[in-house]
């Protein structure tokens, strides 16, 4: 980017130009959409956005190059003036790890990331240190790790820890590193191990048989000291006949014809004693009296029946 030229006596608006060469080449070339894939050769806006899209378009990032730019008016133009030879790799400033994700577990956490830009592996590579503290404890730092998984292991369970990762851009071909900003402080809690996880079982059925048993206990003392009201409560109505449960419906029925009706009939059965008197002159001859026992309703007494 630059500073805008203005000419208040022409209301024509200034366009720009900007050039570019390497550092092994003496010529220079305009930026152009063939050559770059952007275009910065009549700008009238004051910058020129190199940035591409892909790790095969825009300038070779392993390069040095240089940039110059120049104001036009018409047939008019202006010096050039150039800017500082750069670097990617070595000019870039060096965000902070993106997609920063925590995943607790017993006793640690897992981060997941990724790096701060895309790199070709045969030129550079990204290393990563996290710096982790216990929440207002002191902080400390892992030793760098080339993967974008980290495990934090040791820490004590069911403790919130906080952290911040840095990136380090490595040069595969230089000695050449350069450290990045740190992340934002992120905080999560780490997950109980097997043993705090046992006491928390423990505990948890502890708390449940002292809950079952109080209510328990509860029920039995209010069953005993209101037995009666209980039993009233849970006694079964008495229920109505299905004879006088009949008649109520249809009161024009006779309730003994309805209690007879659907009365089982079962056979009547006694004894009877039957009485046999002879005339006086033939008692001496014959017993005085003969007793016949019989039973059944059949028996027809010849004097008489005792029931």
């Amino acid at each position: 980017s630059w500073e805008p030229v203005s000419l208040d006596s022409d209301p024509r608006p200034v366009v720009y130009q900007v050039q570019y060469k390497y550092s092994t080449s003496s010529n220079w070339y305009d930026v152009n959409k063939e050559d770059s894939k952007v275009d910065c050769t009549n700008l009238t806006r004051t910058e020129c956005d190199f940035t591409a899209n892909s790790l095969s378009e825009g300038f070779p990032r392993r390069f040095n190059i240089s940039l110059r730019v120049r104001a036009k008016l018409g047939g008019l133009v202006s010096a050039w003036a150039t800017a500082p030879w750069f670097e990617h790799y070595r000019n870039a400033t060096i965000g902070p790890p993106e997609n920063i994700r925590v995943t607790p577990e017993e006793g640690s956490l897992i981060i997941r990331l990724s790096a701060p830009f895309d790199v070709p592996a045969t030129e550079a590579y990204f290393v990563y240190c996290v710096y982790y503290w216990e929440k207002a404890g002191a902080k400390q730092v892992t030793r760098p790790f080339r993967s974008n998984f980290i495990t934090l292991n040791d820490l004590k369970p069911l403790r919130v820890y906080c952290f911040q990762v840095k990136a380090e851009l490595f040069l595969t071909k230089e000695n050449i590193s350069r450290p990045g900003h740190l992340s934002n402080i992120s905080c999560c809690e780490t997950a109980a191990d097997a043993s705090v996880k046992l006491q928390q079982d423990f505990l948890a059925a502890g708390t449940t048989f002292l809950v079952l048993s109080v209510v328990v206990g509860s029920c039995l003392f209010l069953v005993l000291r209101y037995r009666g009201l209980v039993k009233h409560w849970f006694h079964s109505p008495p229920s109505i006949p299905s004879q006088i449960e009949e008649y109520l419906k249809d009161p024009a029925q006779p309730i003994l014809d309805a209690l007879d009706k659907d009365s089982s009939p079962k056979d009547d059965t006694w004894d009877s004693v039957s009485v046999v008197t002879f005339p006086e002159n033939e008692q001496e001859g014959s017993p005085q009296s003969t007793l016949n026992q019989s039973a059944g309703p059949s028996h027809q007494p010849t004097e008489g029946v005792l029931c």
